[in-house]
């Protein structure tokens, strides 16, 4: 029965062994990309860049007259105080803090949209991207990619740069 063990233990070992020999015959081919500068390169990511400043621009002009009313009728409110009573005040106060509430909604409502707006718009031309750089790194017979866009962990990146064959496969000049 020992012997059974030792034997099982030794083809195991003869195994690995093979495996190791195997696994260093084949090196592994590892390249980067800049995975942000393709998709910030795309005509549709410019249009869509032009698309958000401009929803952007329509919730900062909506915002801005919403402040703006909110603050004439602030100031109305001050000057008119004197001349009415107590219960009159109390109630233009709560008036201006629910104006003050719609005003905070309105600008959290407007950061969610963008945002969303956003994620629409972008999430197909990562798609695009990340399809790209599959399909240029296995026609090159790589093994890894990694992403040598800045904050990405990457700190040296010398060797093959896959961006500028990932460009031309997306047709970016």
């Amino acid at each position: 029965m020992k012997q059974v063990k030792t034997l099982l233990a030794i083809v195991a070992f003869v195994f690995a062994g093979i495996n190791l020999a195997n696994a260093q015959a084949t090196p592994t081919k590892i390249c980067h990309v800049a995975s942000q500068e393709l998709v910030e390169s795309l005509p549709k990511a410019i249009a869509a860049d032009k698309q958000l400043k401009n929803l952007a621009k329509t919730y900062e002009t909506k915002l801005m007259a919403m402040d703006k009313e909110l603050k004439t009728k602030y100031t109305n409110a001050q000057e008119a105080a004197p001349n009415k009573t107590q219960e009159e005040n109390e109630r233009v106060l709560a008036e201006l803090g629910e104006g003050q509430k719609k005003l905070e909604e309105y600008y959290q409502q407007s950061q969610k949209a963008m945002a969303q707006k956003r994620q629409d718009l972008l999430k197909p031309l990562y798609k695009e991207v990340r399809e790209a750089i599959f399909k240029v790194a296995r026609a090159k017979g790589f093994d890894y990619v990694l992403d040598s866009t800045t904050g990405t962990g990457i700190i040296m990146a010398d060797g093959y740069d896959l961006t500028p064959d990932v460009k031309a496969e997306l047709g970016i000049n």
